[in-house]
């Protein structure tokens, strides 16, 4: 009987995409949008994603511009900024908000490269439980007669070989993200 590694492998893709995400939100000294995805307003009575009460466009390199859709957000949406604690400088003008990134200090970038470390730790984390219940999935087909001895450790094999491309992809994701913050 062939093990199917394709729940593992959409797993491990999945970990990989999470990192990404995760580290794009973590401020470098470049203005970006996805910086503000995870945030969220108080919007008619709702908890709203920023996205979804206004647009955010690039500026410049350290500004970023926030127009919202219903010009009665204004308030709510600096509040949301500055509830955040991100670090930024809001002011609001008769188009929308500025959200003004101030230049990194070496205390904050090292405080960025170990919040990303963090992060990846989570991601490595989670693909050690993947291969866990990969492992335990393969102990059980044993178990139950589906599978000789034989195959199951050259599946384990083959179970260890995509964990060990996985953690390479984050740590990959980790080195672009710490390089990114050292600039």
């Amino acid at each position: 009987m062939a093990y199917d590694f394709s729940l593992l492998k959409i797993k491990i893709k999945e970990t990989e995409e999470w990192l990404i995400r995760e580290l794009a939100g973590i401020r470098t000294g470049r203005a970006t949008p996805a910086l503000l995805d995870g945030m969220k307003v108080e919007a008619y009575g709702a908890r709203s994603p920023l996205r979804e009460v206004g647009s955010v466009t690039v500026e410049d390199a350290r500004t970023l511009r926030i127009v919202p859709w219903d010009k009665a957000l204004l308030k709510a949406i600096e509040k949301g900024i500055t509830d955040a604690d991100l670090g930024v400088g809001v002011s609001i003008d008769d188009q929308g908000l500025r959200i003004s990134f101030p230049e990194l200090t070496s205390e904050r970038r090292v405080q960025l490269s170990k919040i990303a470390g963090d992060k990846a730790e989570q991601a490595k984390v989670t693909l050690r439980q993947h291969r866990i219940d990969a492992l335990k999935a393969l102990d059980a087909a044993e178990a139950n007669g589906g599978m000789g001895e034989d195959e199951v450790k050259r599946l384990k094999v083959e179970v260890q070989r995509l964990i060990d491309s996985g953690n390479e992809a984050l740590a990959i994701a980790l080195e672009r993200k710490e390089e990114e913050i050292a600039q």
